[in-house]
């Protein structure tokens, strides 16, 4: 068993991830969990809706193997492969 040198570590925004989860795109269900970060596994466009925001953004011609960090509270988008980075 590795040692978890964050074990005792503060959770905050720049904090290490500790929980990842799949993100299916979908228009209408918000996602489970708050992110702190997204990763895009294949390249494409990511439309999501921030939290603390009531409008739908888009982030055009994302690359593959990019982390946006942000805090996503629901997508719709044509990139595939994406990971949400939480807690």
């Amino acid at each position: 068993m590795s040692h978890d040198q964050y074990a005792n570590a503060g959770n905050s925004l720049i904090a290490p991830s500790a929980d990842c989860f799949a993100i299916v795109p979908d228009d209408t269900l918000e996602l489970g969990k708050t992110t702190k970060a997204i990763y895009i596994g294949t390249s494409g466009n990511i439309t999501l809706k921030a939290v603390g925001s009531d409008d739908f953004v888009t982030f055009r011609n994302i690359v593959s193997g990019s982390i946006l960090d942000i805090r996503v509270r629901a997508t719709g988008t044509t990139a595939q492969d994406i990971v949400g980075l939480a807690k």
